[in-house]
């Protein structure tokens, strides 16, 4: 993975301390406390990750409506791409579905996390369902 740019360090803990009110609602309502250990506002390459789980190689980004204009858009392409460039999967979700499906948000990124986990690393013990009893 590159080196992150250490003048990010300031400007991560400064968003840490003002996140939006979607990253405040996913961190503290489900990635806080998640199995395995989710970063606020990290930095990585030349990026700062709203959020990101080294473990699962997961990067997760919250998108606002400035995030759909054509040029914010060509931008967050770019940065997807060399974020997957570094090996790491890249979510992109829209604050709407924070706001309306918050549930489905948090199903999504534990599918997401239990996929790219070596199975030894599995958040879950193997399922009983269908043995014979």
């Amino acid at each position: 993975m590159k080196e992150y740019n250490k003048e990010h360090i300031p400007l991560a803990k400064t968003l840490r301390k003002n996140m939006t009110p979607w990253e405040r609602k996913l961190w503290y309502e489900f990635l806080r406390n998640y199995p395995i250990r989710f970063q606020r506002q990290k930095a990585i390459g030349y990026y700062i990750a709203d959020f990101y789980c080294a473990k699962a190689r997961l990067v997760i980004e919250l998108d606002g409506g400035g995030h759909y204009t054509t040029e914010q858009t060509k931008k967050d392409t770019v940065r997807t791409k060399e974020l997957e460039s570094m090996n790491l999967t890249v979510l992109r979700i829209c604050n709407l579905d924070i706001d309306r499906n918050f549930r489905g948000v948090c199903e999504y990124i534990d599918l997401t996390v239990k996929k790219s986990l070596p199975q030894s690393a599995s958040l879950t013990a193997p399922s009983s369902e269908g043995a014979e009893g």
